[in-house]
């Protein structure tokens, strides 16, 4: 397994493993990776230091630390699936309208409630420089029902 550092075009960067560096390659171009924070399918790798083994001899069986990050992995994806259904269930959808609908709420001008939807990162820290308590959550974006 090989640990590389992806990037987005909105310059989010984060980490992913693959059995090898065609596979990557493969998932890349066919759009099967997406970046957890916004969602866009257009990744590439990003540059990365080489490491430095202090053996030339490769495992053949993952490692302790190997198989305790993938459950924790696979324990961080169940509960980011869990808290989603929950947000979906119980808050209002405002999409691209989130950062001036959490504005009118803070203000006064709409009515409180609980609301989620798309913002950029500099739109998020606009957001908590003006007092405003939001949390961005990396999730998979679904794709939008055609009606």
């Amino acid at each position: 397994m090989i640990l590389y550092d992806l990037t987005c075009p909105k310059e989010h960067l984060f980490e992913s493993w693959f059995r090898n560096s065609t596979v990557v390659e493969k998932l890349i171009k066919a759009g099967e990776v997406s970046c957890p924070v916004c969602g866009s399918k257009k990744v590439q790798k990003a540059p990365m230091a080489p490491r430095i083994g202090k053996s030339s001899v490769r495992e053949e069986t993952p490692s302790n630390d190997q198989t305790e990050l993938r459950a924790a992995m696979e324990s961080a994806t169940k509960a980011l699936t869990e808290l989603r259904e929950v947000i979906e269930k119980n808050f209002d959808d405002v999409g691209e309208k989130f950062p001036d609908e959490a504005r009118k709420i803070f203000y006064g001008e709409s009515k409180p409630r609980a609301i989620y939807g798309d913002a950029s990162k500099e739109e998020t820290e606009a957001l908590l420089e003006e007092g405003i308590e939001v949390r961005a959550i990396p999730w998979k974006k679904r794709p939008r029902k055609l009606s």
